[in-house]
Order: C-alpha cells, then sequence, then structure tokens
C-alpha cells in the first residue's frame, strides 16, 4: 500500500531546536543544554503544535526537559524495573511465564521526561540487527509458554510498515503465540505515522492489540483522535495505560477527563501506573496513598469503563502489583460504600 502522506516536518532534538521554535527563553535553553547531554531530547511538531495552544502546561512538564532531571534521589535506580536481570538475550525481557517483551527498536518519537527506560533509549538508539532479531525469535518458538508477545523499546511503532509486516508476520507464524500487543505513543505523538501502511501491516492473523500511552485529555488532538479512529475502525483493539504524573494528571478533574478521552476513542483504560524510580523523576512522583485517594475519588462517580487498575511496578524486577484501595476491611468485616458509607458483609454477620 502506497503512503501518500504529506512531507514531515522536523522533530526538535535540542534546546536550540526549542528555542527556535518558540517553546523556551534563552536562559531556559542553557539548563536543557545540560540535562541534553545526559537524556535524550525529542518533541514532535504535533506536540510543539499543542504546546503553542492554550492548556500547554501538563503537555510542556511531559515533554520539555527540567534541570530537576539531574538530581537524583534515594532509591532511583538506572534500571528500575529490573529488566536487566530478566534479558535472557538482546531485546528479549522474560519476567512472567505466559508473556515477553520484544524491545525491537530503541528510540521513540517524543522523549518523556520521567522515562522508566531514559538511560536506554534515545542518543544511540537502534534496531536489532538481524542476527540479533533472529535470536530473539528463536527464545520464543523454543518456549510453548509463550503466549502473548509484548513490542515495545523504545516505540514500535517508529519501526517503518514493511519492517513491522515482516516482524508481526514472523510472530503470527508461531504457534502458540496467539496475542501481539504493541505499547505506544506515536498515535497521539506523532499521529501521522498510522498510515493506512502501518494499519495495514498490523493485520497479520493473529490478535493484534495496541496498548496507547497518554497522560492528559489534551493530548487527544482531532489528528490523534483519527489516528486512534484507523486503527480501531479496522478491527484493532486499544487499551490506555497512563502514569500518575504530579503537575500533570494529579487531580480528579484531570483525570477524569483523561479517563473519559480514552473511552470516547473507544478505547479501555488499563493501567494507571504509579511513577517508576527512575533517576531524576522525583518532581514527578505522588505518592501511593495520594494516588489510592485519587482511584477511590473515581469510584462511584465515574463510568466503569473509565476505571484503570492502578499498579506499583515493584523496583528491581519482581513484578507489577495492583496497589488500589482496599474497600473491604478484614480487621472488622465491613466494606465501605464509594461514598465512605461503612456496611456489614454479609449482612447480618457478627
Amino acid at each position: 500500500m502506497t503512503d501518500t502522506s504529506p512531507p514531515r516536518r522536523r522533530t526538535a532534538r535540542s534546546a536550540a531546536d526549542l528555542l527556535a521554535a518558540g517553546l523556551v527563553g534563552a536562559q531556559e535553553a542553557a539548563l536543557i543544554d545540560q540535562v541534553g547531554t545526559v537524556y535524550s531530547i525529542a518533541v514532535t511538531p504535533s506536540i510543539m503544535d499543542l504546546l503553542a495552544q492554550g492548556d500547554a502546561d501538563p503537555i510542556a512538564r511531559q515533554f520539555i526537559p527540567s534541570p530537576a532531571e539531574l538530581e537524583a534521589s534515594p532509591g532511583e535506580l538506572s534500571d528500575p524495573i529490573g529488566d536487566d536481570v530478566h534479558s535472557p538475550v538482546k531485546g528479549i525481557v522474560h519476567r512472567y511465564a505466559d508473556r515477553v517483551l520484544l524491545k525491537p527498536i530503541h528510540v521513540c518519537p517524543v522523549y518523556c521526561r520521567f522515562c522508566f527506560r531514559r538511560e536506554m533509549v534515545g542518543h544511540d538508539g537502534d534496531c536489532l540487527s538481524d542476527a540479533e532479531m533472529e535470536a530473539a525469535l528463536d527464545y520464543i518458538r523454543a518456549r510453548p509458554e509463550i503466549w502473548e508477545v509484548i513490542l515495545t523499546g523504545g516505540d514500535p511503532m517508529m519501526l517503518p510498515p514493511a519492517r513491522m509486516q515482516a516482524l508481526l508476520t514472523d510472530l503470527a507464524a508461531i504457534p502458540h503465540v496467539e496475542v501481539i500487543r504493541l505499547h505506544t505513543r506515536v498515535p497521539v505523538t506523532d499521529p501521522a505515522r498510522v498510515s493506512p501502511a502501518m494499519v495495514a501491516a498490523l493485520k497479520c492473523g493473529k490478535a493484534v492489540w495496541v496498548a496507547l500511552h497518554a497522560n492528559h485529555a489534551s493530548e487527544f488532538t482531532p489528528a490523534a483522535r483519527a489516528a486512534c479512529a484507523a486503527l480501531v475502525d479496522n478491527g484493532i483493539p486499544m487499551l490506555g495505560q497512563s502514569v500518575l504524573l504530579k503537575g500533570v494528571n494529579d487531580d480528579k478533574a484531570t483525570l477524569t477527563a483523561l479517563m473519559r478521552a480514552y473511552v470516547a476513542n473507544r478505547i479501555k483504560p488499563y493501567y494507571l501506573h504509579h511513577g517508576d524510580m527512575a533517576p531524576g523523576t522525583a518532581h514527578f512522583r505522588t505518592s501511593i496513598a495520594e494516588g489510592q485517594e485519587l482511584m477511590k475519588s473515581l469510584r462511584g462517580d465515574v463510568s466503569g469503563l473509565c476505571q484503570p487498575t492502578y499498579m506499583l511496578d515493584i523496583p528491581g524486577g519482581h513484578g507489577k502489583v495492583p496497589v488500589g484501595p482496599n474497600w473491604l476491611r478484614p480487621e472488622d468485616g465491613l466494606v465501605e460504600d464509594p461514598k465512605g458509607g461503612l456496611h456489614r458483609y454479609p449482612p447480618g454477620a457478627e
């Protein structure tokens, strides 16, 4: 399928680019230069357009570098979720028995300032070589317990459509792989990449799911909504995952708007991640107690379709666990309703 998209505009990749675009001042650019020597910078034209509009602060906080990123806090780790300790071959992370992560590419359309893989993606990011990809596929082929393959990275939708199609064809040919999931920011940060050729590449004869990462309702621009519709209308189901971020979405109204934006675009909210212990990200992290109170505030007032699971990825590679509020009090047999009332369950029990 021929891609007839218009020529692509340039992504900002330095403090000088951001200054030229009028997104930062000269003094701020000098500080951003320091951050750029440690962590990669990329802000797509779509995000730059959004920054130039009204509700820019929660978007700028996600994508414009801050000197606070150079301030390490106790407990922060270069590999906060333990990818390395669960990587038997390059490109594979096998933490859970029935699924693996496959990281075919180490670049992203944008670099989120809170990224848990911020030390592994960006500057010298690349694709797996043909030999490395074959070794990763051989690892999957040899393990019949692997039911699902999750493409992540980097952002797998940065692959050219032809390369995506070839990869999915190889995965679909493995009998025990029944589900392929893509974790991506592309539909909201670089929606032009969701081209007819890319949509066609995702149809491989197996169940393909796209998990979209968005953190604020304003990310769902008209172009982003059209990109999501192109996927869903072609039979590709979508999930939503977000990160709870201080100053971005850590209040009930903002979180509600985000979850409703997902559902209005036919995307089921899946996970709300507690901020990982990545270096220089303390200014983004809430406490778990704050996150639990936010999740509690959604229950009852906001549609059940809009309720994600609040998740903590235990530092060191010990897996994800839900850490949402507990409505049942086992110590006294009472259950709390969404308005704070307490009730005996079962009714009449002593």
